[in-house]
C-alpha cells in the first residue's frame, strides 16, 4: 500500500472537472522562499495543520534526505490545494539551475508559471532564465516579490528591473505600504483594498486605502485596467465607451492577457509570515486559466489532444521518483478521457504491454489522497507499476496517442565515475541507470571509445548530489575522474605502404601482403586516378568503391584497385577489417580516426597459407604504417558556448575565456546583461560551470552546444603523443 500513518489521507478527495483544474509551476531563484511559500499555501487550504520551516526540516517540499542533508530543493514536489471549488495542483521546483530538468518538465505539464523574485535580490540570472523557459513552452506568467520585509528590500527597484527585463507587460496588482521590518500591508489595485495583517501572519483584515495612497493606487488601477482591456476587443470597446471595467470584466481581460503572454501581473507576499498568500491563491483560483483554456499539446504524430473528459484515456508519465518504504512512484497527467483506479492500460511506449492501476492518488509531498477517479487536465501518481518509465504513454485499448513534448537542454559538465569497490560496479550501473528514469537531464554513458562510464549534468552541484545519493542512500562509495577527452585522428596528405604478414609455425602458416595508399577524404572528391611518390607513378584501375559512415563521424572510403588478380576478392572484407582495427584505434593516441580514403592497388596471396587472418593483419598493419607517414594530425571536439553575464563581469569572464583558448564569436547586450558567444575546446569545458560561478557570485549562466572537430595546435598534439607513449608504456 502506497502510505503510512503519517503520510495517508484517509478521505476520498471529490472529483474535479476540467474546468475546475488549475496546473501551476512555482520557480524562482535558489533562496528566493518558493519551499516557505509552499508550506503557506498547503496550511492555508488545510492540507497540513502545522507549517515546517527550511530550517527545520519538516517541510512537505523538500523530504528526501538529500534536500534535507544539504538545505536545498532537489526535485520538484507536486502539491494540491483545494481552495475556492478549485483544485490547484502546484508543482515546486529547485532553484539552482543544475536541476533545471525539474523545471523543463513542470512548465511543459502545467499551465502558468508563478516566478518568485526576491525583494532585495531583484532580478538575477535565475530569473530571466526561468522566464526563457516560459517563453520557450508559451505559459502566463505570473510574478510574484516575496521577503519585503527583510532589511534593505526594495519593491520599487525590482519592479521596475521587472519592467526593464520583461517588457511593459508587467503589470502591478499589488504594491506593499512600507518594505523592510515595518512591511505589513499591501494596497491591491484589483480590488482597490489595502490588506493588513498582525505580526503572525494568516488572516488579513480587508481596509479602505488610506488617503496618502489612493492618488498612486488609482494611477495604477487605471493601468491595470487598460491593460486588461487590450487584450479583448470586447472590453477594449466597453472601456472606450465608460472608461472603466468592473472587477469581473478586469478579471476576463486578464485571464486573455495571461493566455496570450500580454500580461505578466505582479502580487506581493511575505511567505515566512503568510502575508498575502491567501490573496495569492484567490487570484490563482478565480484567474489564471484552467487546462480547457490553453494550448492543445500534439502526438508525436502531430494529432491535437484537448484535454476532453469524454475522450479516450491517455495518461502521459512525465516523472518517476524512488521513495523510501515505498517504492517506484510514476507521476502522469491526464491527457485525454477519465482514469479510475483497476484501470487496464496499454503502455504504447513499450510494445503495448498492459499495465494496470490498481490505486491511483493526489499527493502533497509524501501525504497522499486515494482517488477513485482524474479526468482530463489533472495530475495524480501511481505507485509500483511494472513497464512504466519516465515518457511513457498508457491508453486505453484502441488509443494509439503517444506524447514526446518534454524537450531538455543538453548537458554542461562531465565527469568520469568508478565504484571504488570494482565488485559494486554493476550495481553502481544499476543504480545511474534509475537516476536517470529519476532525472533525464543526468545522462549515463558507457563509452567504449574513452572506456569510462560519463556522468553527463548540469553543474558541479549536480554531480554533488548524485554522488551524496550513491553513497548515502545505496552504499556504494564511488569516486569522480577527469573524463578523457574524444580526441580523432585524420591524415593531411597522401602517403603509400605495403605491409608483408608472414607466419610459420608447423603445418599450415599464415602469408598475407597488402599494398594501398591512404590520403584525406572530403565529400565529393574525384576518383582517385593516379598517385606518385619518391619520383614513382602509381595508376589507380578503380574497380570498386565501398564508403562507410563511422559510427563517431566522418568515413572510411575503400577501394579496390587490385588488377590481375593479385589479391583474390574473398580477402578484401578481411583488409577492410584490418583498416577498421586501426580506425577504431588510431595510431597516434589509440582515439577514432576518421575522413580516411584508402586504394588498395597490388599485393600477394599463397596458395596454401593465406586466409583471412593473414589479411586482416597486413591490411591493419600496412595502414598504421601508412598513417603514420600522412602528416597525421589530432582533432579536438569544439563546443560552441553562449554565457549570459551582468555587465559589470563581462571583462573578467571574456579573459577567461581566452585563457581556455576560446575565440570569441560574437557579444549582445540585453537590459544589465551580455552575452558572449564563443568557441571553445571541450578540453577547456571541464570545470567552467563551478569556475564561472566563483567569478561571478553565481549571477551569470552559460550554455554549451557540440559545434565541430578541429584541428589541435601543434604544442598540444607534442604533449598529447607524449602522454599516450607514456600510457604504453606502462601498459
Amino acid at each position: 500500500m502506497f502510505y503510512d500513518c503519517q503520510t495517508y489521507k484517509s478521505d476520498i478527495m471529490k472529483v474535479y472537472q476540467s474546468i475546475e483544474i488549475k496546473n501551476i509551476a512555482l520557480l524562482g531563484s535558489k533562496g528566493v522562499g518558493k519551499t516557505t511559500l509552499a508550506e503557506a499555501m498547503l496550511y492555508e487550504c488545510g492540507v497540513i495543520k502545522r507549517r515546517g520551516t527550511v530550517d527545520t526540516k519538516n517541510t512537505v517540499s523538500d523530504y528526501f534526505p538529500v534536500e534535507r542533508e544539504y538545505g536545498y530543493s532537489v526535485f520538484s514536489t507536486l502539491f494540491y490545494a483545494e481552495f475556492l471549488g478549485r483544485k490547484l495542483n502546484i508543482i515546486d521546483c529547485p532553484g539552482s539551475d543544475d536541476f533545471v530538468g525539474n523545471t523543463i518538465t513542470a512548465l511543459n505539464v502545467t499551465d502558468t508559471a508563478v516566478i518568485m523574485v526576491d525583494a532585495h535580490y531583484g532580478v538575477e540570472v535565475g530569473t530571466r532564465n526561468m522566464f526563457r523557459y516560459t517563453k520557450q513552452t508559451n505559459k502566463p506568467v505570473i510574478f510574484l516579490i516575496n521577503q519585503l520585509d527583510v532589511e534593505h528590500a526594495d519593491y520599487d527597484a525590482v519592479y521596475e528591473q521587472l519592467k526593464e527585463n520583461f517588457g511593459t507587460n508587467v503589470v502591478a496588482i499589488q504594491y506593499p505600504i512600507s518594505c523592510g521590518p515595518s512591511f505589513n500591508a499591501v494596497v491591491d489595485v484589483l480590488k482597490m483594498k489595502m490588506y493588513k495583517w498582525k505580526p503572525e501572519g494568516g488572516e488579513p483584515e480587508i481596509m479602505d486605502i488610506p488617503d496618502s495612497e489612493i492618488e498612486k493606487a488609482e494611477a495604477l488601477h487605471q493601468k491595470l485596467v487598460e491593460a486588461a482591456a487590450e487584450n479583448d476587443e470586447t472590453l477594449m470597446e466597453k472601456f472606450f465607451d465608460q472608461g472603466t471595467l468592473c472587477e469581473d470584466e478586469m478579471r476576463a481581460g486578464i485571464r486573455a492577457g495571461l493566455v496570450a503572454r500580454g500580461m505578466f501581473p505582479v502580487f506581493c507576499v511575505d511567505a515566512e509570515r503568510d502575508m498575502g498568500v491567501r490573496r495569492l491563491m484567490e487570484f490563482l483560483g478565480n484567474v489564471v486559466p484552467n487546462v480547457t483554456e490553453m494550448t492543445v499539446p500534439e502526438t508525436t504524430k502531430g494529432i491535437k489532444v484537448p484535454p476532453d473528459e469524454n475522450g479516450p484515456t491517455s495518461l502521459f508519465f512525465f516523472k518517476t521518483t524512488v521513495e523510501p518504504h515505498i517504492g517506484e512512484v510514476s507521476y502522469f497527467k491526464v491527457m485525454s478521457g477519465k482514469i479510475h483506479e483497476g484501470d487496464d492500460l496499454v503502455n504504447v511506449s513499450r510494445g503495448e504491454e498492459k499495465e494496470r492501476l490498481s490505486q491511483i492518488f493526489c499527493v502533497a509531498g509524501q501525504i497522499r489522497t486515494k482517488v477513485e477517479e482524474l479526468v482530463a487536465g489533472d495530475i495524480g501518481v501511481a505507485v509500483k507499476l511494472k513497464t512504466v518509465r519516465t515518457g511513457n504513454t498508457l491508453n486505453e485499448k484502441g488509443c494509439d496517442y503517444e506524447f514526446n513534448f518534454i524537450k531538455y537542454p543538453a548537458p554542461k559538465y562531465r565527469r568520469a565515475i568508478k565504484a571504488i569497490t570494482e565488485a559494486d560496479t554493476e550495481k553502481m550501473n544499476e543504480v545511474l541507470l534509475r537516476m536517470h528514469e529519476e532525472d533525464p537531464t543526468l545522462i549515463i554513458e558507457q563509452s567504449k571509445e574513452l572506456r569510462q562510464t560519463l556522468i553527463h549534468c548540469q553543474g558541479e552541484f549536480h554531480l554533488r548530489t548524485l554522488k551524496w545519493r550513491v553513497e548515502n542512500n545505496d552504499k556504494i562509495p564511488v569516486q569522480f575522474f577527469e573524463p578523457r577527452i574524444p580526441y580523432r585522428e585524420t591524415i593531411t596528405k597522401s602517403a603509400r605502404a605495403e605491409y608483408r604478414h608472414k607466419k610459420q609455425s608447423g603445418g599450415a602458416g599464415q602469408f598475407g601482403e597488402v599494398h594501398m595508399i591512404i590520403e584525406p577524404y572530403f565529400d565529393g572528391m574525384p576518383s582517385p586516378t593516379s598517385y606518385k611518390f619518391n619520383g614513382q607513378e602509381y595508376r589507380m584501375n578503380v574497380r570498386d568503391t565501398q564508403v562507410y559512415d563511422l559510427d563517431w563521424g566522418g568515413k572510411l572510403v575503400f577501394v579496390n584497385c587490385i588488377v590481375g588478380g593479385a589479391i583474390d576478392s574473398r580477402f578484401l572484407p578481411a583488409i577492410q577489417k584490418g583498416l577498421m582495427d586501426r580506425m577504431e584505434q588510431g595510431p597516434l593516441t589509440g582515439s577514432y580516426a576518421r575522413d580516411v580514403r584508402v586504394c588498395i592497388y597490388d599485393g600477394k596471396m599463397h596458395p596454401v597459407d593465406s586466409n583471412e587472418i593473414s589479411f586482416r593483419l597486413a591490411g591493419r598493419n600496412a595502414f598504421s604504417d601508412a598513417f603514420k607517414q600522412a602528416n597525421p594530425k589530432i582533432l579536438e571536439p569544439i563546443y560552441d558556448v553562449e554565457v549570459f553575464v551582468p555587465s559589470d563581469k563581462m571583462g573578467d569572464v571574456m579573459s577567461d575565456l581566452q585563457t581556455r583558448r576560446g575565440l570569441i564569436m560574437g557579444m549582445s547586450s540585453d537590459n544589465g546583461f551580455e552575452k558572449i558567444i564563443a568557441k571553445v575546446p571541450l578540453k577547456e569545458l571541464s570545470s567552467y560551470s563551478t569556475v564561472l560561478s566563483s567569478m561571478t557570485g553565481g549571477r551569470a549562466s552559460f550554455s554549451m552546444k557540440y559545434a565541430s572537430y578541429e584541428l589541435v595546435p601543434g604544442e598540444v598534439q607534442d604533449k598529447l603523443l607524449k602522454e599516450y607513449e607514456l600510457e604504453q608504456e606502462a601498459e
